[in-house]
Parts: structure tokens; sequence; C-alpha cells
């Protein structure tokens, strides 16, 4: 895990040097930042395979830079929050954060994270040796193998934690998955009050997928059920 660098930014810098000493710990490389603005010109100037982003911090806070990072890179964004209001979690993930861990938070709980987004990461990001492999449903084709979506020939390009998500629905069309279900296969992790989480990542691949996401021809909510993808 030595080649795995991951950017660490807060504000505190005793949370900053704890989680450090976690990572490193583990065998990941890491680099520190206290700032979104420093985040952002640090993830500019370093291969970064993970970023871990605190919310609230000054000259630039962690929304900020998430929003601007994800309009160059679908990297993996754990979001921090000394706060518990879900308002905070939702906004975090509309910008593009992949998951999100309250402070104070256990050792083990935060290399969960690390390594659930990591492994969608690097498969995402790696191309197979084997034949092309290929989900059709309509005009919508799921590479397997180049790890894309198309749509009507069209790539819809998404981020590790959205792709997998598509891949699963597309695994069985026309199934209803409930948000557990989807949080278990997809993070890795146990569900716990995880429905807003999915919700809100079904969300954005609405926006990317559907001409009216108000009224989506593909991927669907089934209330108080679950999603599914169905034409």
């Amino acid at each position: 895990m030595d080649n795995i660098t991951i950017l660490v930014c807060d504000d505190d810098r005793d949370i900053v040097q704890l989680i450090r000493g976690i990572l490193e710990g583990a065998g990941y490389r890491v680099i520190v930042a206290y700032n979104g603005a420093d985040a952002y010109a640090a993830f500019g100037a370093n291969e970064v395979e993970l970023i871990i982003m605190d919310v609230m911090m000054p000259q630039e806070n962690g929304l900020m830079a998430t929003m601007k990072i994800r309009e160059k890179s679908n990297v993996p964004i754990l979001m921090l929050s000394a706060k518990t209001e879900e308002s905070d979690r939702v906004i975090g993930l509309d910008l593009g954060a992949d998951d999100y861990m309250t402070k104070p938070f256990y050792r083990e709980e935060l290399l969960a994270k690390v390594r659930s987004l990591l492994r969608r990461y690097l498969k995402l990001g790696g191309v197979g040796a084997g034949d092309a492999s290929q989900i059709i449903y309509h005009d919508l084709v799921l590479d397997t193998e180049k790890k894309r979506l198309l749509k009507a020939g069209e790539e819809i390009h998404l981020t590790a934690t959205e792709y997998k998500i598509v891949e699963l629905l597309l695994s069985k069309p026309g199934r209803v998955f409930p948000a557990e279900e989807i949080y278990e296969r997809v993070w890795g992790q146990d569900a716990y009050a995880v429905e807003n989480t999915v919700m809100v990542h079904i969300s954005r691949i609405r926006k990317k997928l559907e001409v009216n996401p108000e009224r989506p021809e593909y991927l669907k909510i089934v209330w108080g059920v679950g999603y599914k993808i169905e034409k």
C-alpha cells in the first residue's frame, strides 16, 4: 500500500495527525492540508487515490473544495464532520462525496471506509485482461471491462460508487433492490440508517442518465421498497 496516497484535510491539526498516524500505520502514504484551498492545490500537485475532507474549515470549506475537485476527477472523497445534522451529510454527498463519517470516530471505522472506497476506485480504474464483457439493456451498455456506461453510444461519466450502483441494478433489470442491500453490496459495510446516503447517489446518477430526472426513463424508485432499473 506504499504506492497509495491519501490526502487528509482538516483545520484541526490534532485530528489531522490522528488520522495520519492511523493511515500510515496501515501502510498508506499521507499528505495533509488544513483548509479547502490548500487541499485543492495539494490535489493538483500530487497523484492522490483518496481524499478525506472536513466540512467546516476557514478560507475555503470542504464542500467548496469537493465541488471543485469533482469538476476534474472521480477520486473518492470521504467527508468528515463534527456535526450530526442530516443536511450536512446530504449536501456533501450531493456535491460529489462518496461517503461521510462523523467525528469522533473509531480507528477501525475509518480504515473500513478507506478500504471500501479504495477497493471500488482502484477496481474501476483498472482494465481487465479478458475479452470485453457488456451488459446491454435497451440503449444502455455497461462495459464491465472498461468500466464505463454508454447511453445511445454516448458515455455517461460516473464516479466509482455510482458505477457500482448501476452495475448492481443492471445485473438484474426490473428487480427492486432495497437501500440496505445496495449499501451493503456497494459500500461493503453493514447498513444502518443509510437511506439518505443511497438516495443522494441515486439522484446524482439520475441527473447524469435521464433526460428528465423528474420523469425517469430507467432509474426508478419503488417507494418504501427500493430502487430498480427498468424501462
